[in-house]
């Protein structure tokens, strides 16, 4: 035996045999797992991308009624408030009568299925999510897109599983993984944050192996050519392409990312507040809970006709607060008021995401810093839109806790790549701001409550008479 052979053989005996063992058995990728993880991402990618579709095409066809048909025959506002109630009524029908896992963000539901504690019912999430998420989105409630296209993502990866009668515990696990990255990737057009979201913001779920990894990845880039194939190749958020900035500005960067720690916590509490609130309100009656949905959606539709900044997603909103738009005072008060709405529309249990209304207020609070330290340090050049960038990673960061995530999906939706460095600095000082005070990760905040919400309605079933 060799000296090389000898010393191999030393280092081998030191590591565990069954860590040696998995790693070796995990190494192998069987090209079927990829061929399915590629139909799971075509198929993610298809739905995905003619959900937003069909969200922009209830929109337009809701205002076209209101300028032609409908307002012709009632006054506008009772016109816009009626249209954006029964398309809120469908939303919330479809939840609760078919799929109430399918209510809010829907990401914590494919977290606790990965984590194996939450079944995944595919034949009655992609449906509900889909036509629920039209109304809800359509309605003009301050929700996003991407929640939906990633729960469905993960249900499509359960459906190709169940349909291939996939046994291997392991392979289903990656094709669950996979098409959650797809739905992220076709939802903002963002290859790299869709992967990274499953293998970091996930982290405590994803199984790691070469085997998985690969899956997510052609998954998500399957996922994103179809995208692009249907809706082209610019990017999500069209807004100007800035240089990098000067180096004396970089603490201010800083500064912001601890200013978005702090209020990522809060918001976080916020959320939580929020749906135990209208619960509370709701009290899980049917009658009582679609006439508080009704209700909000037709109020947030009349919002859209005369305070359209303050309803709806939110991604339309930040081409025009970059591009100076705003002033700073203003700004603030929008920064305010859509934590309000935020907190109503998703705290109601809509099928909707909180990632797009997340990033809109990144770029209003980030662009009125901006906006603030330009009048404050005249000697320094300092661009205002720069801080909205990233105002939008830093808040994602802070209340997500994925900070490569948030950093590659600005970089992708905005294409600015030369804010690379001042995303880094202002995340870091979020993500650290938000761990200094002992705030959760968002997602996995919200799946502890839904779990200890099921398990005191299971304690509370003897005691009902029914």
């Amino acid at each position: 035996m060799t000296k090389r052979e000898k010393l191999k053989q030393s280092l081998l005996a030191k590591v565990p045999k069954d860590a040696i063992n998995q790693f070796l058995s995990k190494d192998k990728t069987p090209i079927s797992v990829l061929f399915l993880s590629l139909i799971v991402g075509l198929l993610a990618g298809l739905v995905g991308t003619y959900f937003e579709i069909a969200v922009h095409f209830v929109s337009q066809t809701r205002t076209e009624w209101l300028k032609s048909e409908i307002g012709a025959l009632l006054p506008l506002w009772l016109a816009a408030f009626l249209i954006s109630a029964m398309l809120a009524f469908v939303g919330y029908f479809l939840v609760h009568r078919f799929a109430p896992e399918a209510s809010g963000s829907g990401i914590p539901e494919i977290e606790g299925a990965m984590d194996g504690i939450r079944p995944i019912r595919w034949w009655r999430v992609i449906p509900v999510k889909f036509f629920g998420g039209m109304g809800a989105l359509g309605s003009g409630m301050v929700l996003g897109r991407e929640g939906p296209t990633v729960q469905m993502g993960g249900a499509i990866g359960r459906m190709v599983t169940d349909i291939f009668k996939i046994k291997n515990d392991d392979t289903r696990h990656s094709l669950l993984a996979s098409g959650a990255a797809g739905g992220l990737a076709a939802a903002f057009n963002a290859p790299l944050a869709g992967i990274m979201f499953v293998v970091e913001e996930m982290r405590p779920q994803f199984r790691y192996s070469l085997i998985s990894l690969r899956a997510v990845i052609v998954s998500a880039v399957s996922a994103n050519i179809v995208f692009r194939y249907i809706n082209g190749q610019d990017a999500v958020i069209t807004m100007p392409q800035y240089q990098a900035p000067e180096l004396a500005t970089l603490w201010l960067f800083l500064l912001l990312g601890a200013l978005f720690g702090v209020f990522g916590v809060l918001f976080n509490q916020l959320v939580t507040l929020s749906q135990d609130m209208l619960v509370r309100f709701h009290r899980h009656d049917k009658k009582r809970y679609l006439l508080m949905g009704s209700v909000i959606g037709g109020c947030f539709g009349l919002m859209l006709l005369y305070f359209p900044e303050v309803s709806g997603g939110g991604i339309s909103l930040i081409p025009t607060i970059t591009n100076g738009g705003y002033s700073a005072p203003v700004l603030l008060m929008l920064f305010l008021a859509r934590i309000v709405t935020t907190m109503i529309c998703f705290g109601s249990g809509a099928p909707g995401g909180i990632f797009a209304p997340m990033l809109a207020l990144g770029t209003l609070f980030g662009y009125a810093f901006g906006l603030i330290a330009q009048g404050l340090f005249p000697e320094l050049d300092i661009t205002p839109g720069m801080f909205a960038i990233a105002g939008m990673g830093a808040l994602f960061v802070a209340t997500v806790r994925a900070p490569i995530t948030g950093i590659l999906l600005v970089i992708e939706m905005t294409n600015n790549y030369y804010l690379i460095l001042p995303l880094i600095i202002t995340s870091l000082g979020a993500g650290t701001f938000a761990q200094l005070l002992g705030g959760q990760p968002i997602y996995s905040q919200l799946l502890h409550r839904t779990l200890k919400n099921e398990k005191l309605r299971k304690i509370d079933l003897p005691s009902n008479p029914e």
